[in-house]
């Protein structure tokens, strides 16, 4: 049964589709946002699967490929949420949450491209099923489905928020094409790479959600800025995990950045904090790409040595915390306080 069937099978059967993929709907943490802001999520499931669909057969095949593998839908989840948190009751946010949800698989099927991927959410990724051709041309059709969305919604801006975030997360991943396998890059220049190819997008979802409820300024650049602060822990902790997580639960390779030579926080902080025969493994390592056996170990033990993923997951806490104080000027309610859990998620998942 093709990807877009299955799809098709699970909506039908259980009118919740991508809703009820394992990895989010079974999460500890998550069941109470999701019994909230659930009927929302399955509407947006319908649209994208609706949305997805082209004359030209290969495009929903491999669209659905990625589609249905499943994914936290954190990004859709919270337009949803916020657009709730601000007491929205229009329909505006569903078609604009698929809207976030076609950006984000459309990255996703260029960054297995080029990182070569084989595996994304225990699945063989599109481009080892396909070729890098297909699934670049139709991340290209995702992302103009997107826009379409935008469009249609008819707010300027929505379509800048949206259009502007898209450009970003574009200009983040070359960044961080430029600093692969270079030791020399900073914390600094790290944080930009992250914030411009994980954080905009989170921001972007949230802010849009403000939008549409027609909330005042200051509102919406809090639920921006709790987005921005979710992205950025979300991101600090897969470079962690790509480190420390178990191969069947984190659902990709493990050590896939370490092979890529990709210079994420852990490797900064075990790097400048090592002695020089340490220094001189990183380099050989992931500037050299002259990888031997073992040297995935021996990167963990000595990041473990030096405090580096330690380290990290307390920076993702940090941002974790930001984004919490980012909801002190809402009432409390039960959205508000489902959102605490997605934080908390966002930081204590194992995947």
């Amino acid at each position: 049964m093709t990807p877009v069937a299955t799809l098709q099978q699970n909506t039908a059967a259980t009118g919740s589709g991508l809703a009820s993929a394992p990895d989010f709907a079974s999460t500890p943490g998550l069941d109470r946002i999701l019994r909230i802001v659930g009927a929302d999520l399955e509407r947006v499931n319908r649209v994208v699967l609706d949305r997805m669909q082209s004359p030209v057969a290969l495009i929903p095949e491999l669209a659905g490929h990625i589609v249905a593998a499943g994914g936290k839908r954190l990004r859709p989840v919270l337009t949803l949420s916020s657009a709730r948190l601000c007491g929205y009751e229009g329909d505006r946010h569903v078609e604009l949450a698929a809207c976030v949800e076609f950006i984000h698989t459309a990255t996703l099927l260029h960054d297995d491209v080029v990182d070569e991927s084989d595996l994304r959410r225990g699945v063989p990724t599109a481009n080892a099923v396909w070729d890098n051709k297909a699934c670049i041309l139709v991340g290209d059709f995702l992302f103009s489905r997107a826009f379409e969305i935008m469009v249609a919604d008819g707010s300027l801006k929505v379509l800048r928020t949206l259009s502007a975030a898209s450009a970003t997360i574009a200009e983040g991943e070359v960044h961080q094409l430029v600093t692969t396998k270079d030791l020399s890059t900073t914390e600094d220049a790290y944080l930009e790479v992250i914030s411009a190819k994980t954080a905009k997008l989170f921001e972007a979802a949230a802010q849009v959600g403000a939008i549409v409820a027609g909330q005042p300024e200051p509102a919406e650049r809090s639920l921006a800025l709790f987005g921005r602060n979710i992205g950025m822990a979300f991101q600090l902790i897969d470079d962690v995990l790509d480190y420390s997580a178990q191969q069947a639960i984190l659902g990709k390779t493990v050590g896939d950045d370490f092979r890529e030579g990709k210079i994420t926080l852990p490797v900064i902080l075990a790097f400048r904090r090592g002695g020089p025969a340490e220094r001189e493994f990183w380099r050989r390592a992931l500037e050299e790409q002259r990888l031997e056996d073992g040297d995935l170990d021996r990167a963990i033990e000595l990041m473990h040595r030096r405090g580096a993923l330690v380290e990290t997951v307390e920076r993702a806490r940090h941002y974790a915390n930001s984004a919490l104080r980012c909801l002190d000027g809402f009432a409390r309610s039960p959205i508000r306080e489902a959102l605490g859990d997605l934080v908390a998620f966002a930081v204590d998942r194992p995947y």
